[in-house]
This record gives C-alpha cells, sequence and structure tokens, in this order.
C-alpha cells in the first residue's frame, strides 16, 4: 500500500471549518487519492479529496477533532497507514460585548457566547492603551466576565476578547470594545473669589490623564440646576443671586466627554451687597446708634457685622438688625465703623461700608476760676477724656451785654475785658472735630476795685469806726467785708454802707484792719485795703501795796486789766526813774511787782500806767508805806551801875527809829558776852531758866514805849535808866535779884516788832536788834542778914502778888489770843551735820533703840491742846478718823458767808522753815467735805496741791476723788477745770484752773500726786521721795509767799507729817550746817497731833538726812541738786494757762 503521509498540518483553522495540508511521501503519490477520517464526540465522518489538502467544513465550533489521513492507492481500497492530527476548531464569535462598570482604575466587562463548547472555553482579553497604541497586559478569565483592574484613571483604552478552547491555544476571533476609564474625582475644591452675583471655583485634577480632562460644573440651588462645562481647572459661575446658598459640584471629564470622574461638592454663599445709607442715628460720649438698609433680596436673612477701629485694636460686633448701639467707647475720639452685611452661614459677607465718626466729648469737669480780677476772669478746667489732648474749647461769655465766643486750645482760658464787680455766665464747650460736648456753665463776678481812702473816723477802748470810699460804678450793689485781726483768729463781719463800728475789741490790741468790696454775689471780692491800728488801753484796777516784811521794798499787787498791753510803767515819788513791769495776759489775775530798793518806814505816792504801743492809760495813784525792819544797832554801850548787892542800873540811849518806830526794849543779863545772834536765840530765857542754870543769859526786863513815861527814869542827858534785880515782872519776865559778888553784864534789845509766844518773845518773829553787851559789874557783898530777911520777905510778897497778877494776866491774854498760832517752847535736838553721822549710828543700834526712845518722848507732844472746834456735833461726820483732829489755835477756818456749815475743816497751818504757816496739813477729803476743800483752796490762794495716797489703797478708800477728769465741774460755787495731766511711773501731775462763780477772777492749781507710797509703811528708798519734794519745792518757789502748799494723804498726819518734816529738815542743813529731826517733829506735833505718825516714819526721816549727808560728801555737791535728770522730763512742763510770771512770782 501507499507510505503514510507526511507533514500533516493544518493550513488553516476556523471556526466550523478546517483546511490540513500535508505531502505524499511516495513517488506514485500523484495517482493517490486521500481519505480524512474525522472523529469526534459525534460520529465518524469520512471524507475523500484528491489533493494532498483537504477543507473538511461543517466542523462544530471549539470542538476538538481528530483528523487522520489516509493515502489511498489508485484502486480506492489500498490504503496506506493513516497519519493523525488533532486540532480544536475555533470557538464561535463572542457577542453582546459590554462594560458592565467603568472604574477609575478599573473596568468590568461582560459578553455572551452562543455555543455547545462554550462551557470549556476560556477567554483572554488583551489590553491596549489606546492612546499610545501600546498592549499593556493580556489577562484570561474563565468567565464571560472579567474585571480588569490596574488601570489608569481617564485613559483610553482597547479591550479585545478572545474565546479560548479548551486546549488553551486555540482562539476565536477577538471582539474588541474602546473604553475610557473614569478620572478620579478633583481635589482641593475651593472658592478663588466670591463676588456678589459670581463665584470663581478652583481645584485640583487628581490625575496624570487630567491635562486631556474638560470638567462639568452642576450648579445647584432652590432654583434648577445648571451644568457647565470648563476646560481648565477654573471656573467662573456667573449670574447667580447675592446672598445665596449654592451648592458647586465639580466632574473631572475624560477625553470622550462623557465618561466622568464622580463628583466633588461646595457649599458657598454669594456675597451680599454692601448695605446702603450707613448713618449715626445718635452719637454720645462712649456710645454711637448706627443704622443702615439691607440691600439683597435675602437680606432678611442676613447678620451683620460692625468692625469698630481707632487707634486701640480693631473690635468687631455682630448684629441681627439693619441697627447697631455700640457702647463702650472712648470719648471724643475718631472711630471708623464699618458695616458688613453677613450671610445666613455667618461666614461670608459683603464688602463693608464705612462710616467715620467722632464720640462727643464728655463734658469738662471741674469748672473753676483759677483767678478773678477786676477786669479779667482766668478759668481752668479739666478736660474728662483720654483724648481731651486734641480737643479745644469754646467758651461762651454771658452777661447783660450781647454773648461772646472765645476759642481755646488749653484747659485754661484768660477773658479779659471785663466790667469789674459784675455778673458774668461762662460755658465751657469741649470740641472734638465737629462735635461739642455738653456745656459746663459756671458764674462768676469779677472783683471789685480795691476801696480807697479807708481811715479811722474814731478809735475806743474795745471799738473802732472806719470809713472808705467805694471805687466802682456798680458799687451801689457791693457789700463790704471787715476783715479785723490780731492774734486772736481772724474775725469778718460784713457790712452795707462804706462805714463800719467794729465792736467787742480788746483794749490795747493792734488790730489789721483790711475792707473789702464784696460783688452782689457776697462772695467775690476785690482786694483789701488794710489799716492797723491800736485799741486804747485800760488802767489797772484794785491796785494794793503791800510792804514786804524787813524788806526795803514795796510788793505792788494788780489786777491785770481787760485786754492786751505792752507792760505798765511805774513811778515812785521821791525817787529817780522809772520802773517797768512786764505785760500781762489774763484778766482778773494777780500781778505782782516787787519795787526797786526803798527806805524802810516811809511812805510813797505810787502811779501805775498801762502801756501799750501805741498808747497809754491814764494813771492809777497809790499811797505806801515800806516796811519797818530790825532797828539799827547802837554802838553805843549800856552803862551800868551796881545799885546794891542784888541790883543794877542799865543806862542807855534810845534806838534809831529809822527803820521803824521802836515798839519795846528789853534789857538782857549775861554771866558771859554774847553775839547778836546768840542774844536773839536767849530772848525766850526767864530768871528761872537762869536760877536752873539752863542758860548764860535771860530777859530781866521787857517794856513798851508807850509805857515809857510810868516805867522808865531818864538821865540828865535824856537816857532811859532801867533797874535790874527789882523784883516785878513785866510781860511775863521776872526782873529777879542778882546774886551777890557775881559778875554781870548788861544788853538792851531794841524792837521795831515785838512778837510773843507762850508768853515769852519770839526771836525769830520778832525786828530786834542789840546795843553791844557792857563790860562785867561785880556786886557787892548782902550787908546783913537782917537786911536779907526784910529784904526776902518783901521779895516774897511781891512775888505773890506779881504771880496772881500773871496768872490774872496770862489768863486774859489767852482769852484774847485764843485764835492766834501760839505755842509752847519748843524742844530740840540739834546736830550739826559733821555729827550727825555718829549720832546716827548711836541711835540705830539695837534696832533703832535710841530713836525708838526718841520717837517715844515725842508722843506726848501738844496732845493737851484743845480741839473744840472738831469736836462739835456738827462737825464729827466731817472727820475721817476720830482720833485725828486738828488743835483749834492752828486750825484753818472758812468764811462762812457762802456755804452756811461753819468755818470747820479738818486741817491745821504748819510751819515751814520760813514761815509759821508755810503749809497746811490736810486729811483727805471725804464726799460731804470736797466743796470745804476747794474753798479752803480759794480763799487760802493755794497754788500748790500735794497729794500722797491713792484714792483706794487694800480695797479700802483713803481720799475721795476730788478733782474733775475731763469736763468742768462745779464744787459749790468753786468751778475746776482740768487742763493737763502728765502721768509718770512714781507720780502724776496735773494743773486745774480755779475759777468762782460770779467772779472774774482765776488762777491754776498745780497737784502732785505721788502714788509711790507702799500700802503700808515707808517707800524703799529715800530718793524718791526726796526728788519728789525737790519737784514740789522748785515750783513753789514762784508761786507768791504767802501762799502756803496744801499737803494730805488719808489721814493727814504721817505720810504727809514725813512729807513736811523733809522739806524743813533739807533747808535747814542747807542753811544752818546742822539738823533737828527731833525738834522738828516735836514742833509739827505742837499744831497737828500725830504729825509722822509711827516710828519707821520717824526712822526713815533720819536716814533721809543722813543718805543726804552722804550724797553730800560723796559728790560735793547739794543734794536737791544731784537729781537734776530725774528731773528733766519737767523742763517743758509748763504751768497751766492761766500762769503768767511776773518780778519771780506766779501771780
Amino acid at each position: 500500500g501507499p507510505r503514510p503521509v507526511v507533514a500533516v498540518e493544518a493550513e488553516s483553522i476556523g471556526v466550523t471549518a478546517v483546511t490540513l495540508q500535508w505531502v505524499g511521501n511516495d513517488s506514485a503519490a500523484g495517482s493517490y487519492t486521500y481519505r480524512v477520517e474525522v472523529g469526534s464526540d459525534a460520529p465518524v465522518k469520512n471524507l475523500t479529496f484528491n489533493e494532498t489538502k483537504a477543507e473538511i467544513t461543517g466542523l462544530t465550533p471549539g470542538t476538538l477533532y481528530n483528523f487522520t489521513v489516509f493515502a489511498v492507492a489508485a484502486d480506492h481500497e489500498t490504503e496506506g497507514e493513516g497519519v493523525s492530527i488533532v486540532l480544536y476548531t475555533r470557538s464561535s464569535l463572542i457577542t453582546n460585548l459590554t462594560a458592565e462598570s467603568i472604574g477609575v482604575t478599573s473596568v468590568t466587562l461582560k459578553w455572551v457566547v452562543n455555543e455547545s463548547a462554550s462551557g470549556s472555553n476560556t477567554y483572554r482579553i488583551e489590553v491596549v492603551n489606546g492612546t499610545s497604541d501600546t498592549p499593556v497586559k493580556n489577562l484570561t478569565f474563565n468567565e464571560t466576565k472579567a474585571e480588569i483592574t490596574g488601570l489608569t484613571p481617564g485613559t483610553l483604552y482597547n479591550f479585545t476578547v478572545f474565546a479560548v478552547a479548551a486546549d488553551h491555544e486555540t482562539e476565536g476571533e477577538g471582539v474588541s470594545i474602546v473604553l475610557y476609564t473614569r478620572p478620579r474625582p478633583v481635589v482641593a475644591v475651593e472658592a478663588e473669589s466670591i463676588g456678589v452675583t459670581a463665584v470663581t471655583l478652583q481645584w485640583v485634577g487628581n490625575d496624570s490623564a487630567a491635562g486631556s480632562y474638560t470638567y462639568r460644573v452642576e450648579v445647584g440651588s432652590d432654583a434648577p440646576v445648571k451644568n457647565l462645562t470648563f476646560n481648565e481647572t477654573k471656573a467662573e459661575i456667573t449670574g447667580l443671586t447675592p446672598g445665596t446658598l449654592y451648592n458647586f459640584t465639580v466632574f473631572a471629564v475624560a477625553a470622550d466627554h462623557e465618561t466622568e470622574g464622580e463628583g466633588v461638592s461646595i457649599g458657598l454663599y454669594t456675597r451680599p451687597r454692601p448695605v446702603v445709607a450707613v448713618e449715626a442715628e445718635s452719637i454720645g460720649v462712649t456710645a454711637v446708634t448706627l443704622q443702615w438698609v439691607g440691600n439683597d433680596s435675602a437680606a432678611g436673612s442676613y447678620t451683620y457685622r460692625v468692625e469698630v477701629g481707632s487707634d486701640a485694636p480693631v473690635k468687631n460686633l455682630t448684629f441681627n438688625e439693619t441697627k447697631a448701639e455700640i457702647t463702650g467707647l472712648i470719648p471724643g475720639t475718631l472711630y471708623n465703623f464699618t458695616v458688613f452685611a453677613v450671610a445666613a452661614d455667618h461666614e461670608t459677607e459683603g464688602e463693608g461700608v464705612s462710616i467715620v465718626l467722632y464720640t462727643r466729648p464728655r463734658p469738662v469737669v471741674a469748672v473753676e476760676a483759677e483767678s478773678i480780677g477786676v477786669t479779667a476772669v482766668t478759668l481752668q478746667w479739666v478736660g474728662n477724656d483720654s483724648a481731651a489732648g486734641s480737643y479745644t474749647y469754646r467758651v461762651e461769655v454771658g452777661s447783660d451785654a450781647p454773648v461772646k465766643n472765645l476759642t481755646f486750645n488749653e484747659t485754661k482760658a484768660e477773658i479779659t475785658g471785663l466790667t469789674p464787680g459784675t455778673l458774668y455766665n461762662f460755658t465751657v464747650f469741649a470740641v472734638a472735630a465737629d462735635h461739642e460736648t455738653e456745656g459746663v456753665p459756671i458764674d462768676v463776678y469779677t472783683r471789685p476795685r480795691p476801696v480807697v481812702a479807708v481811715e479811722a473816723e474814731s478809735i475806743g477802748v474795745t471799738a473802732v469806726t472806719l470809713q472808705w470810699v467805694g471805687n466802682d460804678s456798680a458799687a451801689g450793689s457791693y457789700t463790704y467785708r471787715v476783715e479785723v485781726g490780731s492774734d486772736a483768729p481772724v474775725k469778718n463781719l460784713t457790712f452795707n454802707e462804706t462805714k463800719a463800728e467794729i465792736t467787742g475789741l480788746i483794749p490795747g490790741t493792734l488790730y489789721n484792719f483790711t475792707v473789702f468790696a464784696v460783688a452782689a454775689d457776697h462772695e467775690t471780692e476785690g482786694e483789701g485795703v488794710s489799716i492797723g491800728l491800736y485799741t486804747m488801753t485800760v488802767s489797772v484796777n484794785s491796785l494794793q501795796c503791800e510792804p514786804v516784811a524787813k524788806q526795803p521794798f514795796l510788793m505792788l499787787k494788780w489786777k491785770c486789766p481787760f485786754g492786751n498791753n505792752a507792760g505798765f510803767r511805774i513811778k515812785i515819788s521821791n525817787t529817780s526813774g522809772e520802773e517797768f513791769a512786764p505785760r500781762c495776759t489774763v484778766e482778773g489775775f494777780e500781778q505782782t511787782f516787787q519795787t526797786a530798793r526803798l527806805n524802810f518806814f516811809s511812805t510813797y505816792n505810787v502811779t501805775i500806767t498801762t502801756l501799750s504801743n501805741g498808747s497809754e492809760s491814764s494813771p492809777v495813784d497809790k499811797l505806801c508805806h515800806t516796811s519797818i525792819t530790825d532797828p539799827p544797832p547802837p554802838t553805843e554801850v549800856p552803862s551800868v551801875k551796881a545799885i546794891s548787892h542784888s541790883s543794877l542800873s542799865v543806862e542807855f540811849s534810845d534806838f534809831d527809829s529809822l527803820n521803824g518806830p521802836l515798839e519795846a526794849y528789853a534789857v538782857m543779863i549775861t554771866t558771859e558776852d554774847q553775839s547778836s545772834e546768840s542774844l536773839k536765840s536767849k530772848l525766850n530765857n526767864t530768871y528761872k531758866d537762869f536760877k536752873k542754870k539752863k542758860t548764860t543769859a535771860y530777859v530781866t526786863y521787857v517794856i513798851k514805849t508807850e509805857q515809857t513815861e510810868s516805867h522808865f527814869s531818864h538821865s540828865q542827858n535824856g537816857k532811859k535808866i532801867i533797874n535790874v534785880g527789882k523784883g516785878n515782872t513785866m510781860h511775863g519776865y521776872e526782873n529777879g535779884p542778882l546774886i551777890p559778888l557775881r559778875s554781870y553784864r548788861a544788853c538792851v534789845a531794841g524792837f521795831t516788832n515785838i512778837t510773843f509766844m507762850a508768853d515769852v518773845i519770839e526771836g525769830e518773829d520778832s525786828y530786834v536788834s542789840f546795843s553791844p553787851c557792857s563790860e562785867p559789874v561785880l556786886l557787892p557783898q548782902d550787908p546783913g542778914v537782917i537786911a536779907g530777911v526784910v529784904i526776902g520777905c518783901l521779895l516774897a510778897i511781891f512775888a505773890v502778888v506779881a504771880i496772881g497778877g500773871f496768872i490774872f494776866w496770862r489768863r486774859k491774854r489767852k482769852d484774847k489770843r485764843n485764835n492766834d498760832v501760839s505755842f509752847s517752847p519748843i524742844k530740840s535736838k540739834m546736830i550739826k551735820v559733821e555729827n550727825f553721822e555718829s549720832y546716827f549710828k548711836k541711835q540705830q543700834a539695837d534696832s533703832n533703840c535710841g530713836f525708838a526712845e526718841e520717837y517715844e518722848e515725842l508722843k506726848s507732844a501738844g496732845v493737851h491742846q484743845p480741839k473744840f472746834a472738831a469736836e462739835l456735833p456738827e462737825n464729827r461726820g466731817k472727820n475721817r478718823y476720830n482720833n485725828v483732829l486738828p488743835y483749834d489755835i492752828s486750825r484753818v477756818k472758812l468764811s462762812n458767808q457762802s456755804s452756811g456749815s461753819g468755818d470747820y475743816i479738818n486741817a491745821n497751818y504748819m510751819p515751814g522753815y520760813n514761815s509759821k504757816k508755810a503749809f497746811i496739813a490736810a486729811q483727805g477729803p471725804l464726799p460731804n467735805t470736797i466743796e470745804d476743800f476747794w474753798q479752803m483752796i480759794w480763799e487760802k490762794s493755794i497754788y500748790s496741791i500735794v497729794m500722797l495716797t491713792k484714792c483706794v489703797e487694800q480695797a479700802r478708800s483713803k481720799c475721795e476723788q476730788y478733782w474733775p477728769d475731763k469736763q468742768p465741774k462745779s464744787y459749790g460755787d468753786i468751778i475746776v477745770t482740768m487742763v493737763s495731766e502728765v502721768v509718770l511711773p512714781e507720780w502724776t501731775i496735773r494743773d486745774f484752773t480755779v475759777e468762782k462763780s460770779n467772779s472774774p477772777e482765776s488762777h491754776t492749781v498745780r497737784q502732785f500726786h505721788f502714788t509711790s507710797w507702799p500700802d503700808h509703811g515707808v517707800p524703799e528708798t529715800t530718793d524718791l521721795l526726796i526728788n519728789f519734794r525737790h519737784l514740789v519745792h522748785e515750783y513753789n518757789s514762784q508761786n507768791p509767799m504767802d501762799s502756803p502748799t496744801l499737803v494730805h494723804c488719808s489721814a493727814g498726819v504721817g505720810r504727809t507729817g514725813t512729807f513736811i518734816a523733809i522739806d524743813r529738815l533739807i533747808q535747814q542743813m542747807e542753811l544752818e550746817n546742822a539738823v533737828d529731826v527731833y525738834g522738828t517733829v516735836y514742833e509739827l506735833r505742837m499744831h497737828r497731833p500725830l504729825m509722822v505718825q509711827t516710828e519707821d516714819q520717824y526712822v526713815f526721816l533720819n536716814q533721809c538726812v543722813m543718805d543726804i549727808i552722804k550724797s553730800q560728801r560723796e559728790k560735793k555737791t547739794d543734794l536737791i541738786y544731784q537729781n537734776m535728770t530725774a528731773m528733766a522730763i519737767y523742763e517743758n512742763f509748763s504751768p497751766g494757762p492761766a500762769f503768767g510770771k511776773a518780778n519771780g512770782y506766779h501771780a
């Protein structure tokens, strides 16, 4: 048979046909036919071909066929071996290829295949970039649907779909579809500009292909949607409605003008139109009200922003109405107000419309006249705003004349050309730009011109009449103020006439009277015109002159006259020159003046004239007498002769009466020569003392000059002759017989004033001088016993008669002098200062044994003296303690004219060192005796009170508080006012003014209140009380000499006695260089019982003396000056207001 064919292959493969070709492998092949067996799932089919090529048709698309080619010899029977080829027919054509969806980077395609074998097909999709014809990718899918991803957005693609047979090779004819991917949504869509009727949008394309895009903009609002296409990434959309909300959606459109990206939307309002008719409805100081008109149909939904601009940071305010009140502005300041209509989104604004306004300035404040002149007024005011520096000011000047307007750049205006004394109304307006404040008015009168021709029509003591001439046309409406100036506060008086009587002036005072013309407003004054005048001065009244005991000058006293004075001129007759007393200031206060040295026992006419700087008063005259004093001591020695063995005659001349008439003479007998001082201390020694050998000198004979003729015998030359030893008694002194064979001297004492105390001469208080003592005269022997007996009998008889007479006379004298201060002789233990320390140590030994004995001796002193007044039933209630009652002989008596309660007060006069009445010792007042206490202070002219107790001690009342605190207080008819109080740790000092109702007189009292005395015993140290005494003493030295110091504690005997004793002892030490504590206490107890009440107080007194002596010895200085540092606090402690000082005394 034929060989198998070779090179069997498919020349072409179709959907339903396949063309095979092969090569015959034999030389006889040219005669061959060829059978082609077609095998598949269907029955086998045989076809015969004459060529080496065969087209087999009627096949099923996409089906696997086995084609076997047999070479058939020419007999058409004999066949070679078959050669097979297996082939798929191509799949049938794909139909309905569409894009199910197109995305940005993906496309989903779907298609339809109508063939039985389609279920075994796969599909190849060829993706070609349609722009560049570049194959992109081949993808295989098993379904008739394919999602192709990873594409480029907005790009043209050619998608070709091939059906692929089961062999995965044989493909059907491709079916193509051309598509654009969707563009990406644009980004950054925004309004480049928003206008009133147009909006320009801009955005950014988000794809590489964006250059080929177009853009559709969909414009949406309440009106139908409008679509606009733009080639750029920017779009101006016009024809819009102002102030309206639009939704703009931007779509990127691919180059096919169909394929769009997803839209990106932006909602925008068009801008409102600018408002119109912006204006200020009102402009205030810190607020402006604006109004305007909205210009759009949508204006009903608008709000409005008002921008407030000035130098300060911009402020934005929002309003819902077409009206805005803007507050909190600065007055007088330029503001730029811009009004913006704001769409309903509260963001989109129309163009602002501005208005420039100044706020009104505030009215100026503090408008006042800086100066008011006669024809000009300078006003000043204060701008009330921070912007006031830029203001100008208009001043409107109004009066009866037409109104005048003036402009000033400062807050001060000088307005000139005015009429004197005329009312003007000035109104000041602050002006900022075109605004004025409300005016602030001020009414001002111009000043009147000064008056002229001011003069005194008359000048009196307390009144002056002035007159002057007014100097203006308006003077008829003027009043006149007269300012009355002196050291006292200025007084102002108003007069309607050009004449003024000014009364109530102080005499002798320089007044400055200034006359001011006052305009009709009773305020505005012209310049004052002054005149200085003195009122006439007043004469002194109650001029008194008192002799000063034993001093050759006069103490003048007068009441300080009303008014001022420059002092007083004093003329004294029979003297050359004039004296001047210093001025006084307190009317009615007693002035004292010590004249220059005059003659004793002389009469002078004293003339005193009150001086003033401009004038002097009429003179006041007074006839005055100077004091007497000790007679001039005679130089002549008395002539003494023995008359008998027991008597002498003493012959002497009259003493010179130059210093006063001789009142009495006393003959003293002594056994030794005596000095005057020694004789003076022995004037109280009697014949009995001499007989008892207590003294070497005594007074034997006292004769008063009015008795001279009957008791003196005279020699031929007119000398007086006294017989000594006659045994008679004169004025209490026994002229006893002398002793034979003894030598005697005689001295004569002459008295211009003789004082007796307890029936003996008180030498200290008498004015006496002594003749030199005679030479001693020896008496002869007694001539015989008989004579002696006779004489003795006679003397005895005489003595009985004398004694009887003496007792009768003494009783009579005692009755006569019962009210005088008179005491029995003072006992004494005088110790020299240099011996005191040894005496002190001796007495101090054995627990103060010596002092205790001395104190015991003192207990009986004075106790037998009567106290009748204190014991009267009506006076018992006035005594604080029933065992402390004042002796009648020294008690203080009140005048009972005013009180009607008798003259009794529990108080005694006490002797000081220099005066028998230097002190008053009193009990602390009871509630019912306070008025008596102040009556005593007033009547006895007391300037100092020493209080030595607290009002309450150990819860017991020791003394009633008898002084007022802050308000004046009346005690009976005495009014007491405390004017100062200085409280110190150890004491308090108070000053009081004391006056009597219905009396012009007053004086100051100072109270020294010692608060450091312990409730029991004595002060711990002596220096505190010594310093306190010094303080009191210094003050008292300025007081009148006859003013006693009032000292009290509770009973007025213990502490009071101690204080008074210390004062006396200090002075005694300083002046005598000796000290007598015992004698001092004895004398005090003779005036008031129980003075220095306890032994402790008596020892304390001696300790004070001891400490003072030690201090003087150690520091060689007076004790009273050693503690001046302790006193320094009082250096500026001046007396109260009622004190003046005249010639060393407080008057």
